[in-house]
């Protein structure tokens, strides 16, 4: 039988701390802790618990990443709320607020380069806000006032598709160049509380409600037009998403009770995963599918719940035990 010296040409690692880049494969003692570490990836999908919100919320906004979260608006029971809370990886810190409170909005980009648009004050809205890292300031204000939409993409070319125009839902896709809106083509299937991921030119919109009927359908944007795409497993309204058009998670929602249903998405069809520990809808979430984040939402009442998901194949270390 080969040794791991044959196999790797090294010896296992004597430290006192863990290295900071190990490779996959790569075996070490831990001499501080007497453990035997070695860097393996992970067989499926894994949620575990982050660090909670300040505000529990639920109807709110996500972008950034799993280490670089932003989370924005919802409604903290009783009134709608303007509070932007920052999450580092670990915990959320506070951030400047939105210069209109609201539910229900659309967003994307990043913790320093965030976008927020349209929603539900007491009204349907139009209004735009980008972040800047620190405080949120106008933009250019969509050409359809509506909520309950979804969005994708970045401050300066960001997607916002579907969504609530009462009394009707809404088809509408519009396109952010960093200044305006402008519009682009409608997605096949009129529908509110869906999710979004991706790009402008790469969009990806799934799930969503369509009374009486909870949707199923994934429509692909390639800049110009929407196609299908796989329908999702769990038919579900008030998801959350994130990722790519080829690579994008989803998670929770209503199917129409609370799920914690995952579902991964390869650019052609869903595949269930690790469900999350809390079933919960109206959350939102960010990051990319091996490394979302999902945060808030509504069981029987707002949430503060943070989860963080590491996807299948994701390099993880794990301690060696004797048997």
């Amino acid at each position: 039988m080969s040794t791991y010296t044959q196999i790797f040409g090294q010896q296992v690692l004597v430290v006192t701390a863990d290295p900071s880049n190990p490779t996959v494969g790569q075996m070490w003692y831990n001499s501080t802790s007497k453990t035997l570490k070695f860097l393996g990836t992970t067989t499926a999908g894994a949620w575990a618990a982050g660090g909670n919100l300040g505000t529990a919320r639920h109807n709110l906004a996500g972008a950034g990443t799993q280490t670089a979260g932003l989370g924005f608006g919802g409604a903290p029971v009783p009134t709608n709320g303007n509070k932007t809370e920052e999450y580092d990886g670990t915990s959320w810190t506070s951030g400047g607020n939105l210069g209109t409170a609201r539910r229900l909005m659309g967003s994307a980009g990043t913790q320093t380069s965030g976008l927020a648009f349209g929603g539900l004050t007491t009204i349907a809205v139009a209004d735009t806000e980008e972040y800047d890292g620190t405080s949120w300031t106008a933009g250019g204000s969509l050409a359809t006032a509506r909520n309950q939409l979804a969005g994708a993409g970045t401050q300066t070319s960001a997607l916002g598709f579907g969504g609530y125009v009462p009394p009707s839902l809404s088809a509408a896709t519009e396109e952010y160049d960093g200044t305006s809106w402008t519009s682009g083509g409608s997605l096949a299937t009129a529908r509110r509380l869906l999710a979004g991921a991706g790009t402008q030119t790469a969009g990806l919109a799934f799930g969503g409600f369509t009374p009486p009927t909870i949707s199923a359908t994934t429509e692909e944007y390639d800049g110009s037009s929407w196609t299908s795409g796989g329908s999702l497993g769990t038919g579900r309204f008030s998801l959350a998403g994130a990722g790519t058009q080829t690579s994008a998670l989803a998670f929770g929602g209503a199917a129409p009770s609370q799920t914690a249903a995952t579902e991964a998405y390869n650019g052609t069809s869903w595949t269930a995963d690790t469900s999350m520990a809390t079933a919960r809808q109206e959350l939102a979430g960010c990051g990319t599918q091996p490394a979302a984040l999902a945060f808030g939402g509504e069981t029987t009442a707002p949430v503060a719940n943070t989860e963080e998901f590491t996807g299948a194949g994701s390099p993880v270390t794990k301690t060696v035990t004797a048997t």
